[in-house]
């Protein structure tokens, strides 16, 4: 049992007996369909930060590894009531290995140490000498090398490997000097592109942030099957956290799903829906729903890319921040941290970090949730080129007080100035641009309403509606029209009975009727107040 080296289960262990653990262990029998299957055993999984990817590592390492006996420890679990279960567990040696770890580990070194032994050498020595305790009759080369190491236990003991590697992507992200890079290139090129030592690697599983770099990385990599936030194929419930996994987490902590749901829901994979792990547990033991995002990362991210300012980005983004979605290529980024040369790659840079999500059929990206609207709000705070959004977003508030108070000429002025700026991108005469200049204009109330478009409603569709978690307050259906009247928009809202989607409302509830002129480009509003 080592560090390295068939590690223990301990990590593992220790998340589970908190007894907050939510069961992803049926990840391992998809790994299990995998093993020693040539074009399919070597697994890349890229993912933003705090979506679990190092706790899947140590349920994988801890079900593999022969330095543990995890009967007990899974037989609790999904997984033990997988046909498979037995047959592999503690049966490999496992190598696993943090890339970030080590490397702020060897940042710490002396500076005459850091030159005697640069990073890829200080690793393989660290794996090395523990094969050297583990395997002391086997007879292994002076150099240490992992990939040597692995081939001559391999050949004298007919025994097969299992490689986890976290934040493989490290080297890149870190943009290290050339020759250290080269190094790296090495490394991976022994383990992963060797022929003879294919054999004795029956697994390998490697995430990080990034998909594989193109160009740089892929040729190293390519033997490698990637599951991204693109397309996580087989692997899409174990990106994140299911609705049915949200559900039994609210229920157990008696929290609110619906406000979890606006807060961190909004990543769709498949047939799933995708939530934040690390934001759900933290809101839901807590009690506290906030954006947890700024605490592993930072809005200066977001913030530095659209600085680029890429031909379209900016109408791009005030659709999003309006509620839209916008067409998006993600075959042109190269997966590299500091060369992009359109919109298309900052955003599909953005889809892989989650600061936007993606819709694969429709080839479309968007803002995910709450959480994340407030990274880009601070975002934009700053820059120049957004100063009539931050105006528009900054009256947000107001306008919602002004609203539930019945002032309607607040509402439709506010209209004016949010249809104009959303219109860059969009027909001004086009109903999905009126959605978006109101989305817009009561931004303010994602803090405190479940925001539905579209949503059935007794005989037809309520265009948007506000629906408060604070039950003092009163619900909003809002009603679009276009070249008609306010009256015709009230009289559609009742006559087809909208109030109906909120079954179990009860409480005040406004009609908010909005038209819009495609002549004068002007907005009226009527405010009727309802009791339900």
């Amino acid at each position: 049992m080592g560090i390295y080296l068939n590690p223990n289960n301990a990590a593992f262990r220790n998340f589970v007996r908190t007894g907050n653990y939510v069961d992803k262990t049926m990840l391992i029998h998809e790994m299990n369909l995998l093993l020693d299957d040539p074009g399919r055993d070597f697994v890349c999984v890229s993912r933003p930060r705090r979506f679990g990817k190092s706790l899947a590592e140590d349920m994988l390492s801890a079900y593999y590894s022969k330095g543990a006996d995890s009967r007990e420890l899974f037989s609790s679990l999904k997984i033990s009531q997988s046909e498979d279960f037995e047959k592999y567990l503690n049966k490999y040696n496992v190598i696993k290995i943090d890339l970030y770890a080590l490397y702020t580990e060897w940042n710490t070194l002396a500076n005459e140490e850091k030159s005697e032994k640069s990073f890829i050498p200080y690793v393989a020595m660290l794996v090395c000498n523990e094969f050297k305790k583990q395997f002391a009759d086997v007879t292994f080369p002076e150099m240490n090398s992992i990939s040597s190491f692995i081939q001559q236990v391999y050949s004298e003991k007919d025994e097969t490997f299992i490689i986890i590697i976290d934040e493989y992507d490290v080297m890149v992200r870190q943009q290290v000097p050339d020759d250290e890079f080269d190094k790296y290139l090495s490394f991976l090129n022994s383990l992963f592109k060797n022929t003879t030592l294919r054999p004795a690697i029956s697994l390998a599983y490697i995430t990080g942030i990034l998909p594989v770099v193109r160009e740089k990385v892929q040729s190293k990599l390519n033997t490698f099957h990637e599951y991204t936030m693109l397309d996580a194929e087989a692997l899409e419930e174990f990106v994140g956290f299911t609705t049915s996994e949200v559900k039994a987490l609210c229920e157990k902590y008696n929290c609110s799903f619906e406000e979890c749901k606006s807060w961190y829901d909004g990543y769709h994979l498949g047939k799933f829906e995708v939530y934040n792990p690390q934001a759900v547990f933290n809101a839901v033991t807590t009690g506290r729903f906030k954006s947890y995002w700024s605490v592993t990362s930072s809005y200066e991210v977001v913030a530095e890319k659209i600085r680029m300012n890429f031909d379209g980005t900016k109408d791009d983004i005030i659709t999003m921040l309006g509620g839209g979605r916008v067409s998006v290529d993600v075959l042109k980024y190269r997966n590299y941290m500091n060369t992009f040369y359109s919109k298309d790659d900052v955003f599909t840079y953005l889809i892989h970090l989650g600061y936007l999500a993606y819709d694969e059929k429709e080839e479309e990206c968007y803002i995910p949730n709450r959480e994340i609207y407030l990274e880009w709000q601070r975002a934009i705070k700053e820059n120049d080129d957004y100063a009539e959004t931050n105006k528009i977003i900054s009256a947000s508030r107001e306008l919602l007080e002004q609203t539930i108070a019945g002032n309607e000429k607040a509402v439709a002025d506010a209209l004016d100035k949010s249809h104009i700026h959303v219109t860059s991108n969009l027909s001004y005469n086009n109903e999905k641009c009126l959605q978006s200049a109101i989305y817009l204009a009561y931004i303010y109330a994602l803090n405190g309403y479940i925001i539905a478009k579209e949503m059935p409603a007794g005989k037809g569709y309520a265009d948007i509606v506000y629906i408060p978690f604070d039950k003092t307050k009163p619900a909003m259906i809002v009603e679009l029209k276009r070249n008609s009247s306010t009256e015709t928009a009230l009289d559609q809202i009742r006559q087809k009975q909208y109030f109906d989607c909120l079954e179990n409302w009860h409480g005040d509830l406004l009609f908010v009727a909005v038209n819009y002129d495609e002549e004068t480009k002007n907005h009226e509003c009527k405010i009727e107040r309802f009791v339900k």
